[in-house]
This record gives C-alpha cells, sequence and structure tokens, in this order.
C-alpha cells in the first residue's frame, strides 16, 4: 500500500521532491483533503486559503532553484507575521490584520522552498485563553496551548511542521497532548524578529514536528547549523532522572512512562542516575508568574489601554497583576532565575541530558482550559533546549509524552541523543487515518 503523502516527515518529503518523485501541487492537494476531511473537528487553523496554496505549490514547481525545504506545507502559528495572510494574534482585536513583510523565521522558510499552507490557531496573544482547537485523539479534550493549532495539524497530518512559541509550556504541553515531537531550542537561536511578543525574556520559538530528523532538518535552515551527527548505538549516553519539585503533581501516566523510560534505558546500556534540582529552582514557579506578568503588561500596554474590554478575563488577570508588580520584585526574580540556571549547569558535567516530566499527564477533558505549565516553564525559564518525545499512552488511551532536556547550547547533542531514545522506547498513539 502506498503511504499517503500528507502522512509523510519533512525529511521524506524533500527526499521525493528534489529528485522530482514528486511535485509541490500533488503533495499540497492531499494535504488540504485531509485539512477539508478534519477541520471542522479539529479547528486547528485561523486562515487557510486552498486557492492560494495551490497557486502557491504551482509557483514552487516552476521554480529553477530549490532549496533544502522544496515544497514541505508548512503551518504558521498566528502571532507571527506573514506578509499575504492576516495575523490576527488569537484576538478580536487583531481582525483581519495584516502586516507588510514575513517574520523572519516564516522568510527564512519561503527562502528555503516550503510552502505556507496557512496560519494556525493560537491562544489569545499566545496566552493563557482556550480558543477553538480540540485535540485530534479526542475532540472532547484540549490540544493544549497556547500553541494548539500548530500541534493538532501535526498530529492529524495536515502538515509535517508548525511553528509554535513558547512562554511557559505552548510547544512541550501541546507536543505531549497530541502525541507528536516538540522541541524547544536553546533561548534565542531561531529568530523572534515579526513575533508578537508575550514575555520577551522567556519567549522562544519551537518547532512542532513528527520526527526529531524533522526537528534537525528545520534547525539547520533557521539557524545555519551543521548537520547532526546521529549516535551509533552503542554511543555512551549518560541520562539524568529529573523528577523535579512538581513530581507530585504528575498523575500516574507521567510517573510510570518518565520511570518506565529510564529502567528501559538502562537495560539496553544508558546509564542513568537520579538528579534533583538545586535551590533555589524550587522557587521558580513563582519567578516565572513575576517575570510573564510584568514582561506582557508592559508589552501589551496599547491593547490595554484601547481595548480591554476585548481581552479575556484569564489574560486581564495577567496585564492587571503585571501593572502593580514593583520594578525590584521584576528584578529579583531574574536575579533568582539567572542564578538557577548556572548551577543548573553544573548538573551536565555528570551527565548528558535530563529525562523529566513533558507535563501532567493526559490532555484533560473539555476545551476551557489548555493544561498546566509547571513542567515545561521550568526549563523556559533557564533557557535549556528541550524535545518531548510521544512515548506512552495513559489509561484513557491519550498519548503522554516524556521530555529531556540539554545543557544551555547543546542542541545537537540533545536532538542526537533524542533521537536514538524515541527509536528504542517507539511512539505511543497515533491519529488512525
Amino acid at each position: 500500500m502506498v503511504q499517503p503523502l500528507n502522512t509523510l516527515s519533512a525529511t521524506e518529503i524533500v527526499a521525493l521532491t528534489l529528485n522530482g518523485t514528486v511535485n509541490c501541487e500533488t503533495l499540497a492537494r492531499e494535504c488540504l483533503a485531509r485539512v477539508a476531511a478534519r477541520e471542522p473537528v479539529v479547528k486547528a487553523w485561523a486562515f487557510i486559503d486552498l486557492d492560494q496554496v495551490l497557486r502557491e505549490a504551482k509557483a514552487l514547481d516552476s521554480r529553477a532553484n530549490r532549496g533544502p525545504l522544496f515544497g514541505v506545507p508548512v503551518g504558521v502559528k498566528d502571532i507571527i507575521e506573514t506578509a499575504d495572510m492576516p495575523t490576527q494574534m488569537g484576538s478580536p482585536i487583531y481582525r483581519g490584520y495584516r502586516t507588510l513583510s514575513d517574520a523572519g523565521c516564516v522568510a527564512q522558510l519561503r527562502a528555503a522552498g516550503a510552502l505556507i499552507v496557512g496560519k494556525t490557531v493560537t491562544c489569545e496573544f499566545a496566552g493563557p485563553a482556550a480558543n477553538v482547537t480540540t485535540n485530534p485523539h479526542n475532540a472532547a479534550r484540549t490540544p493544549g496551548g497556547s500553541s494548539s493549532g500548530s500541534a493538532a495539524a501535526v498530529a492529524d497530518f495536515m502538515v509535517p511542521f508548525g511553528f509554535g512559541t513558547q512562554t511557559g509550556g505552548s510547544v512541550q504541553r501541546p507536543a505531549s497532548y497530541c502525541g507528536i515531537v516538540g522541541y524547544k531550542p536553546t533561548f534565542g537561536l531561531i529568530n523572534r524578529q515579526g513575533v508578537k511578543p508575550a514575555a520577551e525574556s522567556l519567549d522562544t520559538m519551537g518547532l512542532m514536528v513528527r520526527t526529531v530528523e524533522d526537528a534537525a532538518l528545520f534547525m539547520q535552515v533557521l539557524t545555519n547549523s551543521a548537520k547532526v551527527q546521529w549516535l551509533p548505538a552503542d554511543a555512551p549516553i549518560r541520562i539524568g532522572l529529573c523528577r523535579t519539585y512538581a513530581w507530585k503533581d504528575a498523575d500516574e501516566a507521567t510517573r510510570n512512562a518518565v520511570e518506565n523510560a529510564a529502567r528501559r534505558l538502562e537495560k539496553v546500556g544508558f546509564s542513568v542516575c537520579d538528579v534533583a534540582l538545586p535551590p533555589p529552582c524550587e522557587g521558580l514557579p513563582r519567578t516565572r508568574e513575576i517575570i510573564n506578568d510584568y514582561e506582557r503588561a508592559r508589552g501589551m500596554a496599547w491593547e490595554w489601554n484601547t481595548h480591554a474590554d476585548k481581552i479575556t478575563d484569564a489574560l486581564g488577570k495577567s496585564i492587571r497583576n503585571g501593572l502593580v508588580i514593583p520594578r525590584a520584585q521584576y528584578i529579583e526574580a531574574l536575579e533568582q532565575v539567572a542564578l538557577c540556571r548556572h548551577r543548573v549547569a553544573a548538573l551536565f558535567t555528570d551527565v548528558d541530558v535530563l529525562l523529566t516530566p513533558a507535563a501532567d499527564g493526559e490532555a484533560p477533558l473539555g476545551l476551557a482550559h489548555t493544561g498546566h505549565h509547571r513542567f515545561q516553564s521550568i526549563w523556559t525559564q533557564l533557557r535549556t533546549p528541550t524535545v518531548t518525545l510521544p512515548t506512552d499512552a495513559g489509561p484513557s488511551g491519550m498519548p503522554v509524552g516524556i521530555q529531556l532536556v540539554g545543557a544551555h547550547f547543546a542542541d545537537d547533542r540533545l536532538l542526537a541523543i533524542a533521537q536514538r531514545v524515541f527509536a528504542l522506547l517507539g511512539q505511543g498513539p497515533r491519529i488512525e487515518l
């Protein structure tokens, strides 16, 4: 049986498009057929123009120069600017809003030959208020947020790649809930020009994909990095099992996924040891809210001053809180996080990566709440690269992920280890076609 083109990874797609086996228009039509079949339920897209996508695909097919992402369909989170599509931020304030230019990261993908399919649903201003997207495994459950649409579109085989952003847990949590690979690079590696800020000292661009190899491929384009050197089967790998201070809040499904992964990896020769986060990391839940609220309130001063009535209560609470936080308290929080970064960096002297929970457990029932960021915002603040791998299933048959964390700027090493771990542990539930 021939594998449907829309289910291929980006790496598989470029192998076919660059040698002329598959053309961009044919690939685009299969992806759009999947969108047409599933979008009424999944609601992953804030904007998509089917005719425009086909015109762009045909234009790609006529190009003489074919880049490293030639023909790969891409979804762009709707806080990221696109010159030919509205950027609406998940808010009525920006309904129909268009910019004159692409965000830097979008322009890079276009230059590499990628096909921008549309804008994926985001929670309002990448904040806490849920939007309309459902979990493609079960429409009664949240896909997570705020990169809801990108995670759902990739999981449901509409596109092989979606941009996400993470200020708390907006890449890793949706990836775990939807059963895909979520990659948050070291802070600042992917340029954020043209991306609506939430909290600028935390905001990190992230990638939603179905394979670790695809994450590496897109990072080559976005950061001009060399190809990741994949590890041989007998490469020595040191894993630090880091349950974190939030372990008590993890569901049994998450605890089992993390501890089973540690046992299975140890059995095949990995070195595994317990690692604890050093003090004052237990204060990271408090510092995250201070930094997020303080920066968001100032970054959204225009929206708050002119359109407060169009901002949800959940986001409004964060802005109001941020407006009264004293500068001294904000600086103290930044200094505490900087100390944590320094102390956590020392952990990587004895281990290559940390193994830790990705989320509390399965995606919760209902669409009003996108889940908690407690297991993701640790690493967002510490600015370390992280990968969520969808290795397990929970008691309801929903995906449950594990998270691997690398040292600051050791992104290639993290991806190489993640690829080995994923190959050994296998994948949890996938969407049935």
